[in-house]
Protein backbone atom coordinates (compact mmCIF):
# COMPACT_ATOMS: atom_id res chain seq x y z
CA UNK A 1 0.00 0.00 0.00
CA UNK A 2 1.35 3.83 -0.77
CA UNK A 3 0.99 6.52 1.80
CA UNK A 4 0.68 9.93 1.33
CA UNK A 5 3.67 11.77 0.88
CA UNK A 6 5.27 8.70 -0.38
CA UNK A 7 7.63 9.78 -3.69
CA UNK A 8 7.32 7.34 -6.05
CA UNK A 9 7.99 5.93 -9.68
CA UNK A 10 5.53 5.41 -11.65
CA UNK A 11 4.96 5.22 -15.86
CA UNK A 12 3.40 8.94 -16.13
CA UNK A 13 0.88 9.03 -18.85
CA UNK A 14 0.64 11.92 -21.51
CA UNK A 15 -2.51 13.01 -23.09
CA UNK A 16 -0.86 12.59 -26.42
CA UNK A 17 -0.60 8.94 -25.45
CA UNK A 18 3.07 8.70 -24.97
CA UNK A 19 4.23 8.15 -20.92
CA UNK A 20 7.34 8.56 -18.87
CA UNK A 21 8.88 6.79 -16.16
CA UNK A 22 9.33 9.35 -13.83
CA UNK A 23 8.84 10.75 -9.87
CA UNK A 24 5.45 11.39 -8.74
CA UNK A 25 4.22 12.16 -4.96
CA UNK A 26 1.25 10.07 -3.67
CA UNK A 27 -1.10 12.99 -2.38
CA UNK A 28 -4.14 10.87 -2.18
CA UNK A 29 -5.10 10.18 1.92
CA UNK A 30 -4.21 7.02 3.57
CA UNK A 31 -7.63 5.69 4.51
CA UNK A 32 -8.55 5.76 0.67
CA UNK A 33 -4.83 4.17 -0.23
CA UNK A 34 -5.85 1.07 2.21
CA UNK A 35 -8.63 0.39 0.32
CA UNK A 36 -8.86 1.11 -3.17
CA UNK A 37 -6.46 -0.64 -5.91
CA UNK A 38 -5.86 3.15 -6.74
CA UNK A 39 -3.87 6.35 -5.57
CA UNK A 40 -3.79 9.79 -7.20
CA UNK A 41 -0.18 10.96 -7.36
CA UNK A 42 1.23 14.35 -8.54
CA UNK A 43 3.82 14.43 -11.11
CA UNK A 44 7.33 15.64 -10.09
CA UNK A 45 9.78 17.48 -12.89
CA UNK A 46 13.05 18.56 -12.65
CA UNK A 47 12.29 21.52 -14.83
CA UNK A 48 12.09 24.50 -12.37
CA UNK A 49 10.73 27.40 -14.62
CA UNK A 50 7.58 27.18 -12.84
CA UNK A 51 8.96 27.43 -9.09
CA UNK A 52 7.22 30.11 -7.29
CA UNK A 53 3.75 29.15 -8.75
CA UNK A 54 1.36 28.49 -6.73
CA UNK A 55 -0.06 25.19 -7.88
CA UNK A 56 3.38 23.90 -7.68
CA UNK A 57 6.43 23.35 -5.04
CA UNK A 58 9.97 23.34 -5.12
CA UNK A 59 11.86 20.29 -3.35
CA UNK A 60 15.26 20.40 -2.72
CA UNK A 61 16.93 17.33 -0.97
CA UNK A 62 19.45 19.43 0.38
CA UNK A 63 17.04 21.01 2.86
CA UNK A 64 15.54 19.25 5.73
CA UNK A 65 12.16 19.32 3.90
CA UNK A 66 13.51 17.78 0.73
CA UNK A 67 16.18 15.38 2.62
CA UNK A 68 13.88 12.09 2.77
CA UNK A 69 12.65 12.92 -0.42
CA UNK A 70 15.02 10.74 -2.66
CA UNK A 71 14.84 12.78 -5.21
CA UNK A 72 18.79 13.65 -6.88
CA UNK A 73 18.20 17.31 -7.19
CA UNK A 74 15.83 19.46 -6.76
CA UNK A 75 12.38 19.31 -8.36
CA UNK A 76 9.13 20.66 -8.45
CA UNK A 77 5.76 18.84 -7.43
CA UNK A 78 3.58 19.71 -10.04
CA UNK A 79 0.20 20.04 -8.74
CA UNK A 80 -1.42 20.64 -12.08
CA UNK A 81 -0.40 17.65 -13.46
CA UNK A 82 -2.07 14.67 -11.09
CA UNK A 83 -3.43 11.42 -12.52
CA UNK A 84 -4.71 8.65 -11.04
CA UNK A 85 -2.58 5.35 -10.77
CA UNK A 86 -3.40 1.50 -10.06
CA UNK A 87 -1.03 0.97 -6.80
CA UNK A 88 0.19 -2.28 -8.42
CA UNK A 89 1.96 0.27 -11.20
CA UNK A 90 4.18 1.88 -8.79
CA UNK A 91 7.69 0.66 -9.15
CA UNK A 92 9.39 1.65 -6.38
CA UNK A 93 9.31 4.03 -3.65
CA UNK A 94 12.25 6.88 -3.49
CA UNK A 95 11.08 8.57 -0.10
CA UNK A 96 8.82 10.39 1.39
CA UNK A 97 8.42 14.77 2.39
CA UNK A 98 8.01 15.85 4.86
CA UNK A 99 4.76 16.92 7.57
CA UNK A 100 5.75 20.78 6.50
CA UNK A 101 6.52 20.16 2.90
CA UNK A 102 3.24 17.87 2.69
CA UNK A 103 1.75 21.22 3.64
CA UNK A 104 2.82 23.03 1.31
CA UNK A 105 1.39 20.72 -1.02
CA UNK A 106 -1.94 21.08 0.46
CA UNK A 107 -2.07 24.86 -0.60
CA UNK A 108 -0.56 23.68 -3.59
CA UNK A 109 -3.58 21.43 -4.65
CA UNK A 110 -5.92 23.85 -3.19
CA UNK A 111 -4.24 26.75 -5.56
CA UNK A 112 -4.37 24.23 -8.65
CA UNK A 113 -8.09 23.41 -7.56
CA UNK A 114 -9.21 26.63 -6.78
CA UNK A 115 -9.98 25.55 -3.75
CA UNK A 116 -10.71 28.29 -0.70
Amino acid sequence: MSRRGEVVVVDFPYSDGGSKIRPALVVQNDRDNGRLAKTVVAMITGNLRRAGDPSHLLVDPATPDGAGSGLSGASLVSCINIYTVEQSAILRTLGRLSGTAMRKVDDCLKAALGLP
